[in-house]
């Protein structure tokens, strides 16, 4: 089992930064692959970015890249997200996810923290 804790998110104006954080526990992290997902009422979710914790790849939503910069820190067992250049149309639930090798999709996730809600200003 991996268990997974995001950190607060938080109301930020059009233009702003914010940076998400996923605490990861319960088993090492080595053959999994970590991915940030997002979510608005009404809509799936959406597919934000992923970084394999072995060797560091990563990939973004093209709404996203050049914004968005996602990381992780060994020692803390944690994923980060780094959000800039904010835009109304991120405001959503930001989702943490684990999953073993390199998940096409956000059903071969296998663990899913509590989401966190994002929310920018125009």
């Amino acid at each position: 089992q991996v268990q997974l804790v995001e950190s607060a998110g938080g109301l930020v104006q059009a233009g702003g930064s914010l940076r998400l954080s996923c605490a990861a526990s319960g088993r090492t992290l080595t053959s999994y692959t970590m991915g940030w997902f997002r979510q608005t009422p009404g809509k799936e979710r959406e597919f934000v970015a992923h970084i394999s914790w072995r060797g560091g790849s990563t990939s973004y939503a093209e709404s996203v890249k050049g914004r968005f910069t996602i990381s992780r820190d060994f020692a803390k067992s944690t994923v980060y997200l780094q959000m800039n250049s904010l835009k109304p149309e991120d405001t959503a639930v930001y989702y943490c996810a684990a999953g073993l090798g390199v998940p096409a999709t956000s059903t071969e996730y296998d663990y899913w923290g509590q989401g966190t809600q994002v929310t920018v200003s125009s």
